[in-house]
């Protein structure tokens, strides 16, 4: 009996047909499994509030007035009436210089003076006598003006004599020096003992520090809506000290410079505080937020929802079957931790904050953790249906 030989192409054909099966097979059971994906998200909401518009920077505590304290006489320091770092008020004995120089100075300036008067008094008597013996002829003219000349000459005298006096009695108080104003006194430079010259060096500083100012810059691009809301109301400012966020100081907006500065394209603001807690400090840096006005019922969503794509920002947005979509936003600015929307969500959507890097739109997700009362549920499943659904899930996915 012989045996009929297979053709060869009819062995392809065979084998051609089983592999179209196998890939028709495996192909159904990959679209089977990527429809049936559940990826696992947490999601925030999409609210209406009143949002304050805000403009943030970094500010520089400074002292509302710091005076420089320097001897206007010399002499050897006699004494120190004050502590560092104490609290003094205007008025307040801070340092004595040794005075005796300057008191004899100014006796020696009322000795001259008195002289001096004596004669001139004398001078203008004799003037006068001889001003009524000039009109009887009895003494020539001339002798009669060199005594008027005299007489004047003198007078003149007294007027010095009484500003050298002047001088030296401003000199012998110079030599106690008083607090300016009201502040908190530095480091003290000099001690007993040390001779020091006039305007040679700072003996301490004091610094005003209730009120104070806090200085920051702004970019000149929001100058115009800083100008715009100052001339409506006087504008709130707020120093936030690191490690202190939750204790804001509150002050107000007081000067906005004259100029833009042109290297950095910056203007500079100043806030003034009351400061009666003595939070702010002189050279202290604090976070400053400048509060220009309130945006009423403007739409928010959790910051952590937007993406960033080629084509600009984006978020996933849930929809009431469970199902995302992704979706562009317009941001107008942040606030904390929520983005202003103007454009691209509605109040009451709900949007993914984490998980993202799994979706594309139309996956199926679920809620990470305990899932809100008005979270959506899938359509036409209840809450036990759609319990057993995750349960069948999770088989599949160990089964895998």
């Amino acid at each position: 009996m012989r045996l009929k030989p297979v053709h060869a192409s009819t062995n392809l054909i065979v084998v051609f047909t089983l592999f179209l099966i196998i890939s028709a097979c495996s192909g159904n059971g990959k679209t089977k499994q990527a429809a049936q994906r559940v990826v696992p998200v947490k999601i925030g909401d999409v609210m209406q509030q009143d949002i304050p518009v805000q403009i943030n920077a970094i500010g520089n505590v400074e002292a509302y007035n710091a005076v420089s304290i320097k001897p206007l006489v010399g002499g050897e320091v006699e004494g120190v009436y004050f502590r560092e770092g104490q609290e003094v008020k205007k008025g307040d004995l801070l340092f004595k210089i040794d005075s005796r120089p300057y008191a004899a100075a100014l006796r020696q300036a009322e000795a001259a003076l008195a002289r001096d008067q004596a004669q001139a008094k004398n001078a203008e008597e004799q003037a006068k006598r001889y001003a009524v013996l000039v009109e009887k002829e009895y003494v020539s003219k001339d002798q009669y003006d060199q005594l008027r000349a005299n007489a004047d000459a003198l007078a003149a005298t007294v007027d010095a004599d009484r500003a050298n006096v002047d001088n030296s009695r401003l000199q012998l108080e110079y030599c106690t020096i008083r607090s300016p104003i009201n502040g908190r006194a530095g480091t003290v430079l000099v001690n007993n003992g040390n001779v020091i010259k006039a305007n040679d060096i700072a003996m301490t500083t004091i610094n005003q520090i209730m009120p104070t100012y806090v200085t920051f810059s702004v970019p000149e691009q929001n100058l115009s809506d800083i100008k715009k809301y100052t001339a409506m109301k006087e504008l709130k400012v707020e120093a936030i000290i690191p490690g202190d966020d939750k204790r804001p100081v509150l002050g107000e907006l007081t000067f906005i410079d004259n100029a833009v500065d042109k290297t950095t394209g910056t203007i500079i603001l100043k806030g003034t505080f009351p400061n009666t807690d003595r939070r702010l400090w002189p050279g202290q840096f604090v976070n400053v937020v400048l509060t220009l006005t309130t945006q009423r019922s403007a739409v928010v969503m959790p910051a952590a929802a937007l993406q960033a794509g080629q084509q600009g920002q984006y978020v996933f947005v849930v929809k009431p079957d469970l199902t995302v979509e992704s979706r562009p936003v317009t941001v107008a600015w942040s606030y904390g931790d929520l983005a202003v929307v103007a454009q691209g969500v509605k109040p009451g959507e709900k949007v993914v904050t984490d998980g993202q890097l799994n979706l594309i739109s139309g996956v199926t997700v679920e809620l990470k953790g305990e899932q809100p009362q008005d979270a959506p549920v899938k359509s036409g499943q209840t809450g036990s249906n759609q319990s057993a659904a995750d349960q069948a899930n999770k088989k599949q996915k160990a089964g895998k």
